[in-house]
């Protein structure tokens, strides 16, 4: 029996909750959030749906009740404010610090084994915020943030070439951040054709720069944070732990000497299975490439440091 307890039953943990239950992906789902009545209420919501939908996952809403997250497998934690138009991910920093601790207490006291997937901004800072915490080893707490970059890089490449999305490959590595993300351009192929060879040079540059805005973009449209496709990266990075996938993922890790950077978490291809994070791959960047991720991460140690 596979349990998971997504923490936040906003619009990003409500999606999470939601992929889990009508795609199958655990046997049963808790939904915590701190406003009584909200996760109930979502639960109901989307137990309904499942019975239209043929899904047999069990799932409950719960206020506060931390108990009834006791031995879940994988934690999702959404928790805390969201952008508004105009905030950048760093200035939550100060008001989801505080949520993010008082979360990991109280997820760890009662789910002391599970895999941590962190999704609350400005992640790879929250991410580091758990390891620094908890005390867990680092291959059980994931920041999402990658996987979500990555799928975004992925529509903006698919939209270019007028591609099948899911026939194209693109990767994101580097901090989650409108200015420190790093798209590969270099590594995106289309079945296996160097995309480089397929979009000239000004198309491939406007493909990363949307991709870069991407969380922005979507933030001045709606009036707040996206939830769609961040609630599906969450559940996605914890069907990989939960279905011990093997799958390669972007995700925020820490790090110990990998790109030749220690005690910083930040985006990076992990390969993700039962264990959590089983291993970081070490792509081979060129002298480029390294600048730019010489220059993420020493943005987010900096953000870091206001912790």
């Amino acid at each position: 029996m596979s349990k998971v307890t997504v923490v936040g039953a906003g619009n990003v943990g409500a999606t999470c909750a939601n992929v889990l239950l009508n795609n199958k992906i655990a046997d049963e789902v808790v939904l915590l959030d701190i406003k009584e009545g909200v996760s109930e209420g979502k639960t109901m919501d989307m137990m309904q749906s499942a019975a239209l939908l043929g899904a047999d996952t069990r799932m409950v809403g719960v206020t506060n009740d931390y108990s009834a997250t006791k031995g879940s497998d994988v934690v999702v934690i959404t928790s805390g404010i969201p952008r508004k138009p105009g905030m950048t991910r760093e200035e939550l920093i100060g008001v989801n610090a505080g949520i993010v601790k008082s979360v990991t207490d109280n997820v760890l006291a009662n789910s002391p084994e599970a895999v941590i997937i962190c999704v609350s901004n400005p992640m790879d800072t929250m991410t580091y915020l758990i390891h620094r915490e908890s005390g867990l080893p680092k291959n059980r707490i994931i920041g999402m943030g990658g996987a979500l970059d990555s799928s975004r890089f992925k529509y903006f490449l698919s939209v270019a070439l007028g591609a099948n999305i899911n026939e194209v490959e693109g990767m994101v590595i580097g901090g989650h951040g409108d200015t420190t993300m790093i798209p590969l351009k270099r590594l995106a192929t289309y079945k296996g054709v160097p995309v480089s060879s397929l979009l000239d040079a000004e198309a491939l540059d406007k493909v990363v720069a949307d991709t870069m805005v991407g969380g922005a973009t979507l933030t001045k449209f709606l009036g707040t944070s996206a939830w769609y496709a961040p609630g599906a990266g969450a559940a996605t990075v914890a069907k990989a732990v939960l279905h011990d996938e093997k799958r390669i993922i972007p995700c925020s890790a820490l790090l110990d000497g990998e790109y030749g950077e220690k005690d910083l978490c930040i985006g990076v291809p992990c390969l993700l299975g039962k264990g959590g994070i089983e291993k970081i791959i070490e792509l081979d960047l060129n002298a480029e490439e390294k600048e730019l991720f010489a220059k993420s991460a020493a943005a987010v140690h900096k953000t870091n440091a206001a912790l």
